[in-house]
């Protein structure tokens, strides 16, 4: 072979030779829009937590559906007078759109009291928590991006009873979250 064919054939396998080591990174954004039932969840799993609340969540659309740019959950609040302690997503923002009942969020140092049709943003990096106040509740949760949080809810799911506090900050910091307080107190205004 001559040299220059050689160093022509040499250099059209690089494009191919480096394609094939990011095949193994792309990712898939679905084409097709979709509908999820009201009740249901777009896999049919139904998340129910079992650590800091008894709440389920059900993906409405999912990070696999939007290459990971975000997550919508539909949370059913189970748990009055619960909620998350103080934490931080140092990746995502969070939205709460509350559908029924009434919460108490605090977003840093301000405090929240939330009904029927309010929405609230938790930037990323800032600590939040939310309250239950009511005896049921309802919310829309969206993660931007989605992060780990499809996979946290995954996992509190799997839980037969609530982990210890130790337990509960190693979960948080496995998906991208750090515990940096209480949950808020029923008493607090």
């Amino acid at each position: 072979m001559k040299r220059s064919n050689f160093i022509l054939t040499a250099l059209a396998a690089i494009p191919g030779t480096a394609l094939a080591g990011i095949h193994a990174d792309i990712r898939l954004r679905t084409d097709k829009g979709f509908k999820v039932k009201a009740g249901e969840d777009r896999f049919n799993e139904h998340h129910a937590m079992k650590i800091v609340t008894s709440n389920v969540l059900d993906t409405k659309v999912s990070s696999r559906d939007t290459d990971g740019d975000l997550t919508i959950l539909e949370q059913t609040g189970l748990t009055p007078k619960g909620g998350p302690p103080l934490h931080i997503h140092p990746f995502q923002d969070e939205i709460f759109y509350v559908l029924e009942g009434e919460y108490l969020f605090q977003v840093g140092s301000d405090r929240f009291p939330m009904k029927a049709g309010d929405t609230i943003f938790l930037p990323r990096n800032v600590p939040h928590a939310f309250l239950q106040v009511s005896d049921k509740s309802r919310t829309l949760v969206l993660y931007q991006p989605s992060g780990k949080m499809e996979e946290f809810f995954r996992t509190t799911t799997a839980y037969t009873a609530p982990p210890s506090q130790q337990e509960m900050v190693k979960l948080f910091e496995e998906h991208d979250m750090k515990v940096v307080g209480p949950p808020l107190k029923a008493d607090t205004n």
